[in-house]
């Protein structure tokens, strides 16, 4: 059994496809010309190179794409090293298996076997019914327009419509992150890019707003933004705005385009909490669902007082932050409350502060053995980002049961006052009888 199961970033040299095979290998840059603009029915596995199921899976994904070659386009996403298309997606686990028809901004979940007499039988039943549709005039061509390799697609609906009496409430004051073209209705660059901009903001839709505003008629946006050609495009971070935009400077297409924006929305998202584990449902809420969950036992509150461990917090604060692209968990117990949880992860002997890397889904974890120090723990975390370091099955193939407790309150600890003993309300027998 392979172990390396904590990895999160892996090289492209660790993929399961090759060019050699006739499953086509799906990057940033060219999954909305080989998906979305795709007339075709096209199957996408969603995979990571350490799973064990990816790699079973991988040969009969292989023959399954030489058979159906020419008929339905069978492709394959690392998303390890593409997060950005697993997010867009929401992928959870892998494999994950999408199907996209006829409508590409909508795929479905695959339903079938995983095996390749399956993964074709379900193809081509997808495939006859996307004929169907056709016939019935209700198919589409999957979002390519008919001409100079302009993308189509999506919604016209998608991108809002921005002036300067509206911009400030929809854009400054917003949360959400925003992408703006200024334009000019003259512009023949402005008029190439447009069903690439609706393509991107359909795609994007529910994650990144997408706006578009004249800036020959809305000059006070344009001139306050140094709008000086055509089309510019600017984009606005999610969360509180200070009237700062960022110049974009990717590519033209709505490939460049939802690439560069998923790259900038994931550099804008909020760092993790780091959460104190109180229940079962702290493990559940943060760990399950995540590639990996970060546990560290703190000291107890009498050996480090609220200074000491607030430190500590701290800590997993920063590295929260620095690791904030990776889908990891934090949380924090005290030491002596989660005395299964420790055991778990053979913690014994180590003393406290101690912390593991767990992966709850396949039961496994890897211990710091360095100092508790802002370089320690980023070297580890580094060292599992890349695949390194020696994964070690938990006790009992499982987490552990969490006792319930109570939050820390922030304060230092107190010894528990011992009470004074009136001696005078004690009756002193002696065990003599009275003459």
């Amino acid at each position: 059994m392979n172990l390396l199961v904590l990895v999160v970033a892996i090289s492209s040299a660790s993929a399961l496809y090759s060019s050699s095979d006739d499953v086509v290998e799906l990057t940033a840059s060219n999954f909305n010309r080989e998906v979305i603009q795709s007339d075709g029915l096209v199957l996408v596995e969603f995979y990571a190179p350490w799973c064990g199921h990816c790699q079973q899976l991988a040969p009969e994904w292989k023959k399954a794409a030489t058979a159906l070659k020419g008929v339905v386009k069978i492709a394959a996403v690392n998303a390890d090293e593409h997060q950005s298309l697993g997010g867009q997606y929401q992928i959870q686990g892998f494999p994950t298996i999408k199907v996209f028809g006829a409508n590409k901004n909508s795929p479905s979940d695959y339903q079938g076997g995983r095996n390749a007499d399956s993964i074709v039988d379900t193809a081509l039943s997808k495939l006859k019914s996307l004929v169907q549709d056709r016939l019935k005039g209700r198919g589409g061509s999957g979002g390519r327009s008919s001409g100079g390799g302009k993308s189509g697609g999506g919604s016209a609906d998608d991108v809002i419509e921005l002036t300067d009496s509206n911009f400030e409430k929809l854009v400054l004051d917003s949360d959400d992150m925003w992408m703006v073209e200024f334009f000019a209705p003259w512009c023949g660059h402005c008029k190439n890019l447009a069903p690439h901009w609706q393509s991107a903001a359909s795609e994007m839709k529910g994650k990144v707003k997408f706006g578009a505003l004249d800036a020959t008629v809305h000059s006070v946006m344009a001139n306050r933004y140094g709008v000086r050609g055509y089309p510019s495009i600017k984009m606005f971070p999610s969360g509180k705005k200070d009237g700062e935009a960022m110049e974009y400077d990717g590519g033209r297409t709505s490939s460049d385009i939802v690439s560069w924006a998923t790259e900038k929305l994931a550099e804008n998202l909020p760092p993790p909490e780091v959460v104190q584990i109180l229940s079962q449902d702290t493990i559940k809420e943060n760990c399950e669902e995540k590639q990996l969950c970060v546990v560290a036992v703190l000291p107890h509150i009498l050996d480090c007082q609220s200074k000491c461990r607030n430190n500590y917090i701290k800590i997993l604060k920063d590295m929260g932050v620095k690791y904030k692209k990776q889908p990891w968990g934090w949380v924090w117990t005290e030491a002596g409350q989660q005395m299964q949880l420790e055991e778990a992860l053979g913690m014994g002997g180590f003393g406290y502060p101690a912390m593991a890397a767990v992966n709850t889904r396949k039961q496994v974890f890897v211990l710091l053995k360095r100092p508790f120090s802002s370089d320690g723990i980023n070297e580890y975390l580094r060292d599992l980002s890349y695949g390194k370091g020696s994964p070690v099955p938990l006790k009992d193939s499982k987490v552990a049961t969490i006792e319930k407790t109570e939050a820390w309150d922030g304060k230092d600890g107190e010894l528990p006052v011992e009470e004074d003993i009136d001696l005078s309300d004690i009756d002193l027998d002696d065990g003599k009888d009275e003459l």
